[in-house]
């Protein structure tokens, strides 16, 4: 990839950051990427993520190999992702307030709506409540994630996998929901209400309609470097 096309990477990669600062999907921590090629992807500042500023330098990071000086420890999560992913294009490691909460019980969202089929079979579960930060923690945390494109960690939040960034954001938004929703049968007692099935959920996570191009622009609506951005088309060149 050239050197423009990974500024116009990295302009995604801000944009999307600072939409999950806007969102209260992250606060003094969480991060997201976008995959560069198969070796490589692009990191956004180790700062809190609203407060990255347009035209701020991301990192460029291996797939394989210890993380450049400067980059969070946790990034190992992302480094996993797209070792085992080769079609993951974006990851976000995100600390929402409901996937906090649901986490903590170490318990997942059952697939109760729309937004929760995403997610199928089901969101992982990494029941451990320490910080992700070395390869070990990595690969255990991603392989209890399985099949899945999201991943709730005890007490530390969730991580989401993309086909794209901008997919990424859209699942981020979904899993967040999808602890709400559960959080709320289990407030009121009804948990033990059907959800919905493996056949209904395929065909209800479906990309037609611009599912995440409508929520990308939701997202990231008023952002400085919005106007430039290029969206899911332009995110990777491989």
């Amino acid at each position: 990839m050239m050197t423009a096309q990974i500024e116009t990477l990295a302009r995604t990669v801000r944009i999307a950051a600072r939409a999950l600062g806007r969102a209260g999907l992250v606060h003094a921590y969480g991060h997201c990427s976008a995959r560069i090629d198969a070796d490589h992807f692009l990191v956004a500042p180790s700062k809190p993520l609203a407060h990255v500023r347009p035209g701020e330098a991301c990192t460029v990071v291996p797939v394989n190999g210890p993380l450049p000086e400067g980059v969070l420890g946790e990034v190992r999560l992302h480094q996993r992702i797209y070792a085992l992913r080769p079609e993951a294009g974006g990851v976000i490691r995100f600390m929402s307030p409901q996937a906090m909460a649901l986490a903590a019980l170490g318990r997942v969202p059952a697939m109760r709506h729309g937004f929760g089929t995403y997610f199928a079979p089901r969101v992982g579960l990494w029941d451990d409540p320490q910080l992700v930060r070395d390869d070990a923690k990595a690969k255990g945390a991603i392989a209890a994630m399985g099949d899945s494109r999201g991943l709730l960690m005890r007490g530390n939040g969730a991580v989401v996998a993309g086909d794209s960034l901008t997919e990424a954001l859209g699942l981020a938004f979904y899993l967040e929901d999808a602890c709400r929703i559960e959080l709320a049968a289990l407030a009121s007692g009804l948990a033990d209400a059907p959800v919905i099935g493996p056949e209904a959920a395929a065909e209800r996570a479906t990309k037609a309609g611009r599912i995440f191009e409508r929520m990308w622009d939701y997202l990231t609506e008023g952002d400085p470097e919005g106007a430039a951005a290029t969206g899911p088309q332009g995110e990777r060149d491989d």
